[in-house]
């Protein structure tokens, strides 16, 4: 049997299911970072980046505003990585868009995140 798609207008067999225009909800990685761990890790992080983004500070710009805690490797592809005080780093928005997009380098984000440790 046959039906038009809601979500691209199409005709699509009735057990085809049609991603175009689906929202991502998160799955499992949401309910990983909705923890009582995760947000107590990520206020640790932000206090031993001294409330900056690490990528801005070691460029001689100190951005306090719109901080969130980027994983370096993903929490889809290392889930055990949550808490991996190596595996995270104190970014900006604009550099936390730039990290996701893999225009940085995650080498160097480590390299931060190991300064930032005192590694």
């Amino acid at each position: 049997m046959w039906k038009a798609c809601g979500r691209c207008g199409k005709i699509h067999d009735n057990r085809h299911i049609c991603y175009i225009n689906r929202v991502y909800q998160g799955g499992k990685e949401r309910e990983l970072r909705n923890t009582y761990a995760w947000q107590c890790k990520a206020r640790e992080v932000k206090e031993k980046a001294n409330y900056l983004c690490e990528v801005c500070k070691y460029n001689g710009v100190y951005t306090y505003e719109g901080l969130e805690v980027h994983h370096i490797v993903k929490l889809l592809d290392n889930p055990s990585g949550l808490l991996d005080d190596y595996n995270l780093s104190c970014l900006c928005v604009e550099h936390h868009k730039q990290a996701d997009k893999n225009l940085i380098d995650s080498d160097y984000l480590r390299k931060l995140a190991e300064a930032r440790e005192g590694k």
